[in-house]
């Protein structure tokens, strides 16, 4: 990879979750919870309705670092917090997920990458943050 600074912005990545996506993604990961595919449960603890799985939204943030990285695998860190439930209608247009990123920092051949990733108007992770390796 060739040189990074401080404010290099990296491409946006949009990602759509439809309802049998998620399905498909939360049986695969041995998660029955319902809330991932019943409505009438999801309302009844609480939620808006049925959300998307917190790793899904995770790995999908992480794509727009490892789609821009040379090799993915030089990724060393990446943390974040789950704010805000992604809501997932049951209909074909799905949730979708807009993830932006900046370079924060850059510092002995480590770049500290901020992710943002907004459904609607909402933020739905806070501290989203990448470590990756830098030439």
């Amino acid at each position: 990879m060739s040189a990074v600074e401080v404010g290099t912005e990296l491409p946006p990545l949009t990602v759509t979750v439809r309802r049998e996506n998620l399905v498909r993604y939360a049986g695969a990961s041995g998660d029955f919870n319902p809330i991932h595919w019943n409505d009438r449960m999801a309302v009844a603890l609480g939620l808006p309705g049925v959300i998307a799985h917190g790793m899904l939204t995770m790995a999908s943030a992480a794509r727009v670092v490892t789609d821009w990285l040379s090799d993915p695998a030089d990724l060393i860190e990446y943390g974040v917090r789950f704010t805000k439930p992604v809501v997932v209608p049951d209909d074909d247009k799905g949730a979708t997920i807009t993830f932006s990123a900046k370079v924060d920092k850059v510092a002995d051949g480590r770049a500290e990458i901020d992710i943002t990733a907004v459904c609607g108007d909402e933020k739905v992770l806070g501290r989203a943050r990448a470590v990756v390796r830098v030439s």
